[in-house]
């Protein structure tokens, strides 16, 4: 173990992973998945457990909204941030999944990492 937070990024855009994984790397420790379904296995594979997800909302396999209802059924406190480009109907559909916080792209780094924050700090 690090010492670090852990955080899962989950997203079908190579771009949107990598950037992200490179923006976060030196704060967290970061694992990240290409749809839902592999975001699912990482998460109930990884035996220490995630201190955060950031995931989007529309992908293939399994969206990110039923992942994040799944999610919050088998680790409630675990914070997770939605993030999509695909306006309103998405973001309350996340919401209503229980999403703590849904951003919209493009967002900045920096409201990201301060949503990260304060989340891992409650």
């Amino acid at each position: 173990m690090t010492g670090k937070h852990k955080i899962l990024i989950i997203d079908d855009s190579k771009e949107t992973v990598s950037g992200l994984k490179s923006f976060f790397n030196d704060k967290y420790e970061t694992a990240t998945a290409g749809n839902g379904l592999d975001g699912l296995k990482a998460f109930e594979n990884d035996k220490e457990g995630f201190d955060l997800i950031v995931t989007d909302l529309i992908m293939p396999e399994i969206s990110g909204v039923a992942l994040i209802e799944i999610i919050k059924k088998k680790s409630p406190a675990t914070p997770i941030i939605g993030i999509t480009g695909w306006g309103h109907h998405p973001k309350a559909l996340a919401t209503e999944a229980k999403a703590d916080l849904v951003l919209e792209k493009p967002f900045e780094m920096d409201v990201l990492d301060q949503s990260i924050t304060k989340l891992m700090a409650k």
